[in-house]
């Protein structure tokens, strides 16, 4: 991974995140373990370093200004995105990693025990059976459910005067149509270098 140590710092200048060169080699890790683990686990269909790097490390990274100061709680991680990139970003941040598959919640400790991210919780069990005193200031999902589904299983874990962050990629308009209970705030239109496709973050707040 280190031939894509150029593209990474071109594309977070881009996108105007100063991250240190130590956090940066962290990130490269990061991909070089899921390259690693997913040739035997599976835990993504992107193989190629180039579009791993742009369809799971910057796109990850794309919601950074929207994170706030935590807690944070990311439902279906699955090969811990967008939280591990975010809690190498942001080493004061703690992130909740929450997955119902055992095997990726094996993956996600072993990454955050190797990058050295002791504020990254794993906690293996479906969101159903998640259960979390005191609720979460945020909320993010990156490919876990539609935004119904996403509010109607999180609504008891989300603080007062929380929000979702629903990572997507056209704008739902079929969605947020169909959302019960919550309201979307904005509409953030997300920039990925190297990524050629429509990415929006939708933020939504409890109604």
């Amino acid at each position: 991974m280190k031939a894509l140590s150029g593209p990474l710092a071109e594309a977070l200048a881009q996108m105007g995140l100063p991250l240190e060169p130590g956090q940066q080699a962290a990130l490269l890790d990061y991909l070089s373990l899921l390259a690693k683990w997913n040739r035997v686990y599976n835990l993504t269909a992107i193989r190629a370093p180039e579009r791993m790097l742009t369809h799971h490390l910057l796109d990850s990274l794309a919601i950074l200004p929207h994170i706030g100061t935590g807690p944070l709680l990311d439902v279906g991680s699955g090969g811990g995105l967008p939280g591990i990139p975010l809690a190498i970003a942001r080493p004061d941040l703690e992130v909740t990693l929450l997955d119902a598959s055992q095997k990726k919640c094996g993956f996600m400790r072993q990454a955050a025990l190797q990058l050295n991210l002791p504020r990254a919780r794993v906690v293996h069990a479906r969101v159903e059976a998640f259960v979390w005193a005191g609720g979460f200031p945020r909320i993010v999902s990156r490919a876990f459910s539609d935004l119904r589904e996403f509010v109607a299983l999180t609504r008891r874990l989300l603080a007062p005067g929380g929000e979702w962050l629903a990572m997507k990629g056209l704008y739902p308009h079929e969605e947020v149509g169909q959302l019960q209970g919550a309201r979307v705030r904005s509409d953030v239109c997300l920039h990925v270098p190297g990524l050629e496709a429509d990415r929006h973050l939708i933020i939504m707040t409890a109604e």
